[in-house]
């Protein structure tokens, strides 16, 4: 018997409010966002306890990250409160696409730290040492840091690839002797400033720094280098065969090893890629923020990627509007401090309070009384309705079981690949049918 060919039906607006209703619930990004609602509640208590008024800490912080109502003029009011926020939010957008591409393999880099370290000395290496055009030397110098935190994260790689080596292991280590590294790098002359015993690098040169480019505010071109960055790694995981790879890897790397893929060299480069990026951060301190390298360069920045890479689900866009976040926080931490007097540690008391949700998914989806994922997309919900099949429940593993409507059940396998479950029945009736 020929099998019948069944054009799917074009979505409607209904479908594809059902597939809306059916999937955000079931979404990660809904416990993110509701990680950060409870969070903020959380801190509200604590600053009530404190004796001072969560409203106005949270209107303090909203003047010093996203508008200043009570400024005298626009540059005041809204250019210096977005440019700072964006400032503070580019280098956890580096280091946190860094850390993504880590999570996508199943690598759990703890080594951002070290990484931006050695990729801030050599951005401003090369943009004191060697005089190059304009524009050039901004890329040499950000080539420079993308190599130096790409080999300092590959030890990690190579170490976790031949000897099965811990990866959270090694790269914490590797920030401890980066940390040794830099104090004794700081200290040598040809990396002072002329004339002082000062544990500092000279300034970057002008033809290498970032420019800043909106009135009122600190915010500069590192916030381009970090849009391109999310373009790269959006191009790399979807549409490269390295990022396949990556994917794959993180997925299964049984399934990844049996299919011919060398999981060795994919952690390798993984660890490299993640490192680059991370390297790129340092590279936005030294030539940017800073404007030159000292003890303190790498700041917060390495630890706080992690939580907006898992914040943001690793995904580019989720990376992105996470870094964000947290340059919120930071940008409206300093005028909460300053105006409302809750000091700017509430801030990090935020972060981890995000973290700890984030790390306990269940445990919002309980308060919320959320159903349990099943990684379905709309468009993938879409597909299965307009293919004549319809989503009965999901079972205690997370399984989705699709029960056929049409008059042949198994092109609603086909359609979603054929990897779900069809009514018994409908099939039984389908072979009497024959």
């Amino acid at each position: 018997m020929a099998r019948k060919e069944i054009q799917p039906a074009k979505p409607g607006l209904g479908v594809w409010f059902k597939a809306f209703v059916h999937a955000v619930p079931r979404s990660g990004l809904l416990v993110g966002l509701l990680a950060v609602v409870i969070a903020f509640v959380i801190g509200a208590l604590l600053i009530l306890i404190s004796g001072e008024s969560p409203l106005a800490a949270y209107d303090a912080m909203f003047r010093g990250a996203i508008f200043n109502y009570n400024a005298a003029n626009i540059e005041r009011a809204l250019f210096r409160p977005i440019g700072d926020t964006l400032m503070y939010a580019t280098p956890l957008i580096l280091a946190g696409l860094g850390l993504g591409v880590g999570f996508r393999a199943g690598l759990f880099n703890i080594g951002g730290t070290g990484q931006l370290v050695f990729g801030s000395l050599a951005a401003i290496w090369v943009a004191f040492n060697y005089p190059l055009p304009p524009v050039l030397h901004t890329v040499v110098a950000l080539l420079a840091a993308a190599i130096a935190g790409g080999i300092y994260a590959g030890i990690a790689g190579v170490l976790k690839a031949k000897t099965g080596a811990n990866e959270v292991i090694v790269t914490i280590m590797l920030n401890s002797i980066s940390g040794l590294a830099l104090s004794y790098i700081l200290l040598q002359k040809a990396w002072q400033r002329p004339g002082t015993g000062e544990p500092r690098t000279p300034v970057a040169m002008d033809s290498a720094s970032f420019d800043t480019f909106i009135p009122g505010s600190k915010l500069h071109t590192g916030i381009i280098v970090a849009l391109l960055a999310v373009l790269f790694y959006w191009w790399l995981l979807n549409r490269s065969k390295v990022g396949f790879e990556i994917r794959a890897v993180g997925a299964n790397p049984n399934a990844a090893r049996t299919a011919g893929m060398s999981t060795g060299r994919t952690i390798i480069i993984t660890m490299v890629v993640s490192g680059m990026f991370v390297g790129l951060a340092g590279a936005n301190e030294a030539l940017g923020t800073l404007g030159y390298v000292d003890q303190n360069i790498a700041g917060t920045v390495g630890f706080d990627a992690i939580t907006v890479a898992l914040l943001g689900q690793s995904s580019p866009i989720g990376i992105l509007l996470s870094g964000i976040l947290f340059g919120a926080f930071k940008a409206g931490g300093y005028t909460m401090q300053s105006s409302a007097h809750v000091p700017i540690d509430m801030i990090l008391i935020l972060q981890s309070t995000i973290v700890l949700l984030i790390a306990a998914p269940a445990l919002v989806r309980f308060l919320f009384r959320l159903p349990k994922p099943d990684k379905m997309s709309m468009r993938e919900y879409v597909r299965i309705a307009t293919s004549g099949g319809s989503v009965a429940h999901v079972d205690e593993t997370g399984k989705v079981e699709v029960v056929a409507n049409a008059e042949e059940p198994g092109e609603v396998a086909d359609a979603v690949g054929g990897s779900t479950e069809i009514d018994e029945a409908t099939n039984d009736s389908k072979e009497d049918a024959r």
